[in-house]
């Protein structure tokens, strides 16, 4: 259940959510990323626990490797 659950979350990605998302596992800071998609690092915040939320996941290291396991990144 939890498996259908994060795929229909994934799905609910925006455009946006999936840019932060690939940065974040590239390895930049909020800030690195809020400088190359010209964004404030709040906005940038925002985005990274809007994913967390949809992919289920408990913290950044766990939404990466969500991310990954879903060929998201």
């Amino acid at each position: 259940m939890v498996n259908a659950e994060s795929n229909i979350a994934v799905r609910k990605l925006s455009s946006r959510e999936r840019e932060v998302l690939k940065l974040v596992a590239s390895g930049l800071t909020s800030v690195q990323i809020a400088c190359e998609l010209y964004l404030s690092k709040r906005t940038v915040e925002n985005h990274r626990i809007n994913i967390r939320k949809k992919l289920l996941a408990k913290n950044t290291v766990c939404m990466v490797k969500k991310a990954v396991e879903e060929r998201l990144i």
